[in-house]
């Protein structure tokens, strides 16, 4: 009862506050929003932002790049959702990135970006990110900015606790915030406690080329498996992972898996997990899960069905994991820049509770243990627990660092950001936000070097920020300058989907590397065509292929007939350009997938079913050119009995 009454408390407090607006008033003209905070994040026409930020899309299912101080969107970055505005996931090329083993799926929910490190500092290579309803770990490719790989997470349920990577990008972590029955069967929900388990994916990189493959699953305890952070530094091969509900409740759960004043955060010593594996150690389970990879020479995808994954049982591996008491439903952990200190932010605590490494190892040494759990040691809370920060405000839920021994923790429930010191535990400074902050990021937060000029809050309620749109609002951002003692808020911002959490980097890490164009000479593309002496049109049946080119400001062929009601007709349309920043579109009346948009020297393909006889339009959707209204073309569509010949044209050919 005083669980539930708590909750109503917390609930009725971020009530008042979302709805009486904070400080700010209903005009915009926000103190804190000064002409002098606005020079702060002005970026004059044609100079670059500082800092790359990639913002999750939440429910969008995608990926946004934003640059930092300006707030602006540079791109949207499809990862697990369809996206017609370049057909990915409609043309033939991108859709199998998006088969499951539930087949294809062409929505998901993106939560946590992380960007791939070298000695622990942030190295700009690939981005990494979780997909929560259909567990799936994406890779994207920072010279292209495009999806490049997706493998999906199987055992698992609600991929939350995902995707961290480790100091040098050794792994990539996929935790289920469900545990469900591993393998999966027909059972009943009430036989949950004991009988469900929750699978922690270690993902093996590539060093070289990013590659992923799932390298082992432990098989832990049926808890929920919130977030996590790798050790780094000192704690360097250990993971960190949030559990609740260690009551293993099933039902209800706001009240009956808020019942222990403690729950754990699970250290898992992933090299000695690694070594086990290495000798042969763990079980081959059958497991079906889908592995996906675009190769950016055939600028095709390819999807393979993987059949087993090697599963560990903790209890089987001495010295694998330990839980550490945290109090109370913790949520974000986050590890400290140099690896000794373990955040554990309790959601239904007003303290923030910190372990440290260092007694965490001494207390392993010297077993003080306080029971265990399913076979693995529970450590003794006094023993590892490092320090507190008392009364720091309502609802934490995540922690992030900058270069000069500081913390930063959002609270929810009463909307702010406190900064703290480590060490002391002392509250420093605290600033509102608008309204109900969830995660927040400083630039190279989660690596050992972050930098201490700029943090962003994500926040979860928007309300009178900017001009109303109806009832379904974009969430707010908010860029506050921690360079000195005190936090400012300098600039707000709207973000789409929801945003969960970001990653940022200094920009010049980055911008020299992007690809500009694709070379025509390398394209492999089976259906590509190098010059307009290529394009044609060959029949298969009722199948029909046209090889098509596309440059300023025409396409080759540009008229084409002998098409019949009932054919399958594929576009393979290749942008002959080399000149930085000419895509071409391409689009067909009665098209019912979406327009493709085509990147200098790359090829893709399009499905067309023509089911009316007539002559049908297609033409370039993007602007390319003074003449890019003259950028048509037409086919002529016979009935299915006709006997007129396939024939293609260009000029008076």
């Amino acid at each position: 009862m005083k669980i539930l009454k708590l909750g109503i408390g917390f609930l009725t407090a971020a009530t008042l506050l979302a709805s009486c607006g904070g400080s700010g008033n209903k005009n915009g003209t926000d103190g804190a929003l000064n002409k002098n905070n606005a020079e702060k994040v002005y970026v004059a026409p044609g100079e670059h932002d500082e800092y790359y930020a990639f913002i999750s899309g939440g429910y969008s299912g995608n990926l946004l790049v934003y640059g930092l101080p300006s707030g602006r969107m540079f791109k949207e970055i499809p990862v697990f959702s369809q996206f017609p505005t370049n057909g990915y996931g409609y043309s033939e090329e991108t859709t199998p990135m998006l088969n499951t083993s539930y087949g294809f799926i062409p929505w998901g929910d993106s939560h946590h970006p992380d960007i791939s490190q070298t000695e622990g500092v942030l190295d700009g290579r690939w981005v990494f990110i979780n997909e929560n309803n259909t567990p799936r770990i994406a890779r994207i490719d920072l010279e292209t900015f495009e999806t490049v790989e997706i493998i999906e997470v199987p055992n698992s349920a609600g991929n939350h606790s995902s995707s961290f990577v480790t100091e040098n990008t050794e792994y990539v972590v996929a935790g289920t915030r469900f545990s469900v029955p591993v393998p999966q069967r027909d059972m009943s929900i009430k036989d949950y406690k004991g009988e469900f388990k929750g699978a922690l994916s270690f993902i093996g990189v590539d060093k070289e080329t990013g590659s992923m493959e799932i390298d082992f699953q432990l098989l832990m305890p049926g808890f929920n498996y919130d977030l996590s952070h790798p050790g780094r530094g000192k704690s360097h091969g250990w993971f960190f992972f949030t559990t609740y509900n260690t009551e293993e409740a099933n039902s209800l759960l706001e009240v009956n898996a808020s019942q222990n004043d403690k729950d754990f955060i699970a250290a898992v010593n992933w090299k000695v997990i690694e070594e086990y594996v290495k000798n042969g150690g763990g079980t081959m389970m059958p497991a079906e899960y889908a592995h996906n990879v675009y190769d950016h020479h055939t600028h095709s995808a390819t999807s393979t069905m993987k059949k087993e994954v090697r599963v560990v049982n903790p209890s089987e591996v001495p010295g694998a994991v330990y839980f550490l008491p945290t109090p109370k439903s913790p949520h974000g952990c986050d590890v400290s820049p140099d690896g000794e200190y373990i955040v554990g932010n309790g959601k239904l605590s007003t303290d923030l509770t910190v372990h440290s490494f260092t007694k965490m190892i001494d207390a392993i040494e010297n077993k003080k243990f306080d029971g265990e759990a399913y076979g693995i040691p529970i450590l003794n809370f006094d023993d590892i627990h490092a320090g507190s920060v008392e009364k720091a405000g309502l609802g934490p839920l995540h922690t992030e660092f900058d270069d000069k021994g500081n913390a930063y923790t959002t609270f929810f429930i009463s909307s702010e950001v406190v900064k703290w010191k480590l060490g002391t535990w002392e509250v420093i400074d605290r600033k509102p936000t608008y309204y109900s902050v969830g995660h927040l990021t400083i630039p190279g937060g989660n690596s050992r070097e972050p930098t201490g000029k700029y943090m962003f809050a994500m926040n979860k309620i928007t309300k009178d920020r900017y001009l109303p749109v109806g009832p379904e609002l974009e969430h707010s951002a908010q860029l506050y300058d921690i360079s000195g003692e005190k936090m400012e808020l300098i600039l707000d911002f709207p973000t789409h989907g929801e945003p969960h959490y970001a990653a940022a980097i200094k920009a010049d890490v980055i911008k020299g590397n992007a690809k500009q164009i694709y070379e025509l000479d390398e394209n492999k593309h089976n259906h590509a065509v190098k010059s307009e002496k290529d394009t044609r049109v060959e029949r298969k049946g009722n199948e029909v292929h046209i090889y098509m080119s596309t440059i300023r400001s025409h396409f080759s062929p540009d008229n084409i007939e002998g098409i019949k009601v009932g054919d399958k007709v594929f576009f393979h349309v290749t942008n002959l350009e080399q000149d930085f920043d000419v895509p071409h579109g391409f689009a067909m009346i009665g098209q019912n997938s979406a327009e493709l948009l085509i990147m200098p020297g790359q090829t893709r393909t399009s499905i067309w079913y023509p089911k009316k006889v007539g002559v049908w339009p297609f033409y370039c959707t993007d602007f390319c050119s003074a003449l890019h209204q003259e950028m048509q073309g037409y086919i002529r569509v016979s009935p299915t009995d006709s006997d007129i010949e396939l024939s293609w044209s260009l000029g008076d050919d």
